[in-house]
């Protein structure tokens, strides 16, 4: 295999993950267009919805086989083109049957692409003489930034959704052919095995990335409500909670690379979920909205780097393939994606909005209570400030 640590390489590994931010934040600009077009009631549009995310799952499945028979680049590569080709289908399909094919043909391009990514910025980081890993999954935060904010600018000087999404996809073409050829080539391997059951240190992993990926989505669908019905801030502004949550992971994710190699992954699963439990505290316990805001901030930046530790950890075990453990964590983190407004759903229907969210700030306290056990492979000496990262797991 050529080697790993090279510019063109990390490059190609961050244009990966923006294309997958871009192409997502593509979409959700383009839902109330689809829902007038079709006609739909809310009912039918959820069910459409839901093909993206059956698409997504199919195909993290299918790409950690596939990856580990034949490597991330070619799944990088035509997720990208996927994406850039299926995208204008979601602007013009004309009937429910037509959207539900193409969203979960997106969702599968988006769902393979994911876990090849990842696999890839797995590889690319264990060539590197320091962590890169959140690095990579800030691109993603950015791409859905950009892809969110082009197709927003683009609709509201009435460009229409079919030109808006053809501009679009020839960015995310351009993208990929940027890094098709500087994509890691694998050697193929014939005996490579298609599938193994995720056990032991993999599904503690997937586990905790259920978790983290669970409260963000539940931050996502649910902030706003739980800041405006108790008054604390008017129901247009309720948006704002969630803005400076993804502000915040953003900036804690382009800054964790360094953070990690100064204090090392035990110190950002324990004080960053420590952190983030804080920010809940803060949220749910006071009684005015700018100590509020600053409660989603602090979960944000707390939560920011668990999943980037998660993958690398997954990457460097050795009880599974590499390959299907990232796809395993990935799948049940989407998981936690789609579960955790439903969820939060049944549980505020009992205790009421804030208790659901003090039984997130609950789930979440996991993450550091098993920050030993997720590095026990680290050499001791990670806990050291001078010597606190280390490029080999065993």
């Amino acid at each position: 295999m050529q080697s790993t640590d090279r510019p063109e390489t990390r490059l190609a590994t961050r244009l990966a993950f923006l294309v997958a931010g871009f192409a997502l934040a593509c979409w959700a600009p383009l839902v109330p267009f689809a829902k007038a077009r079709l006609g739909v009631d809310d009912g039918v549009l959820g069910m459409l919805l839901l093909c993206l995310g059956s698409g997504s799952v199919a195909a993290m499945i299918a790409t950690g086989m596939l990856s580990a028979r034949y490597g991330s680049k070619p799944i990088i590569i035509a997720g990208g083109f996927g994406l850039a080709l299926i995208l204008p289908t979601l602007a013009v399909a004309s009937a429910p049957l037509t959207l539900g094919v193409a969203l979960a043909a997106f969702g599968a391009c988006l769902g393979s692409l994911d876990v090849a990514m990842n696999i890839h910025a797995v590889e690319v980081e264990k060539g590197a003489d320091k962590p890169l890993m959140s690095g990579f999954h800030a691109l993603f935060s950015i791409g859905g930034f950009i892809g969110s904010l082009v197709v927003t600018l683009l609709l509201s000087v009435k460009a229409g959704p079919l030109a808006a999404t053809l501009l679009c996809s020839a960015l995310m073409v351009v993208a990929t052919l940027v890094a098709w050829p500087r994509l890691l080539r694998t050697v193929p391997s014939a005996d490579a095995p298609l599938f193994v059951m995720p056990r032991g240190f993999v599904m503690l992993l997937a586990a905790l990335a259920a978790i983290t990926f669970l409260v963000e989505g539940a931050i996502l669908d649910w902030s706003a409500l739980l800041l405006t019905t108790e008054g604390r801030l008017d129901a247009s502004h309720g948006g704002l909670g969630y803005m400076l949550f993804a502000i915040a992971m953003t900036a804690g994710r382009l800054g964790g690379d360094a953070v990690t190699a100064r204090f090392g992954d035990r110190a950002i699963l324990l004080w960053g979920g420590m952190v983030a439990v804080a920010g809940f505290a803060v949220l749910l316990l006071s009684p005015f909205a700018i100590l509020a805001m600053a409660g989603f901030l602090l979960i944000g930046f707390g939560a920011s780097n668990i999943v980037p530790v998660l993958f690398r950890k997954g990457g460097a075990q050795k009880d599974m393939p590499a390959g299907l453990a990232v796809a395993a964590i990935t799948m049940t983190g989407y998981a936690g994606v789609l579960a955790g407004p439903a969820g939060v759903g049944f549980a505020a229907d009992r205790l009421g909005l804030p208790g659901a969210f003090w039984l997130l700030a609950l789930l979440l306290c996991v993450a550091p209570l098993c920050a030993g056990i997720v590095t026990r492979n680290q050499e001791q000496g990670e806990a050291d400030a001078d010597r606190s990262y280390s490029s080999v797991d065993v």
